[in-house]
């Protein structure tokens, strides 16, 4: 069973759900809740974009850390959202540990994360030494770890041997808005993986996100892409129909490409 934000209702799992550590979702579009104006377009934006997993920055958000501040919970209340806790910030390994338990003790257990330990603050690359040391620890301490990497199959196949429950490589610099850079590895890594693949940074519109679900991927984070649209709510919209638009694509499978033309309308029995 997975529940629909839209209603605040119990729905039967689709046929084509997102699997993610055992749980079913519709959406197959993930989305960040930083750099939006306030809660409310927060809220709007999210509603939108019709997303079930939402990612929180733990030491940036207040989930309850601070009894005096807005609380993000108050306008994305677990009941509705899968919450996502993300370790975004952290540069090594026991920083990104530390930030998870925090994010368990925070949520009453909750062992759904996503880890990012980065390499610099200029570039935001991950550092995958401090990322696979990370995963180890946390994966051993029953966390479910969706973890974000760089767009390596042998590392993403790595990450996956080790029990990590997503991988999510990057489109792009986070933040970056570039769209899909490397197709080819992402290509690889779907083709290889029995975890869902989720791209990860750099979608920067609509049709990012639909390459991304077209080359076989299980689904695209993001935030930027919506919060720093000239009007996120509709960005969000946008990016609902992208990804479901590439899933299907996706699932029909597109025709093969050739060098020539070739008659829409068949040849056979044509009038003289």
């Amino acid at each position: 069973m997975t529940v629909n934000p839209s209603t605040d209702s119990v729905a039967q799992e689709p046929a084509d759900a997102l699997m993610v550590a055992g749980k079913g979702y519709h959406s197959r579009l993930l989305v960040g809740t930083g750099k939006y104006k306030d809660l409310r377009e927060t809220r709007d934006a999210i509603v939108a974009s019709g997303a079930q997993i939402v990612t929180v920055a733990i030491r940036r958000t207040n989930i309850g850390q601070d009894k005096d501040a807005p609380n993000l919970l108050d306008v994305l209340p677990p009941e509705q959202f899968t919450l996502l806790p993300n370790t975004a910030g952290c540069y090594s390994a026991k920083e990104a540990v530390r930030t998870c338990r925090l994010a368990r003790e925070l949520l009453d257990g909750h062992a759904l994360v996503k880890l990012e330990v980065l390499g610099d603050e200029k570039s935001l690359y991950p550092n995958v030494v401090e990322t696979l040391q990370a995963a180890d620890t946390l994966i051993k301490e029953d966390f479910q770890v969706m973890v974000y990497t760089n767009d390596d199959p042998v590392i993403a196949r790595q990450l996956e041997a080790m029990g990590c429950v997503a991988v999510m490589p990057l489109a792009a610099p986070i933040g970056s808005g570039l769209g899909i850079r490397n197709p080819g590895n992402i290509l690889d890594i779907v083709e290889h993986a029995r975890v869902p693949i989720l791209v990860d940074a750099g979608v920067g519109t609509a049709s990012d996100a639909s390459v991304a679900m077209e080359l076989g991927c299980d689904g695209v984070l993001m935030n930027t892409a919506i919060a720093m649209a000239r009007n996120p709510v509709l960005m969000a919209k946008a990016m609902r129909h992208a990804v479901i638009a590439g899933r299907e694509a996706f699932l029909a499978g597109r025709m093969p490409k050739r060098r020539h033309a070739t008659a829409s309308s068949p040849l056979e029995d044509v009038l003289a």
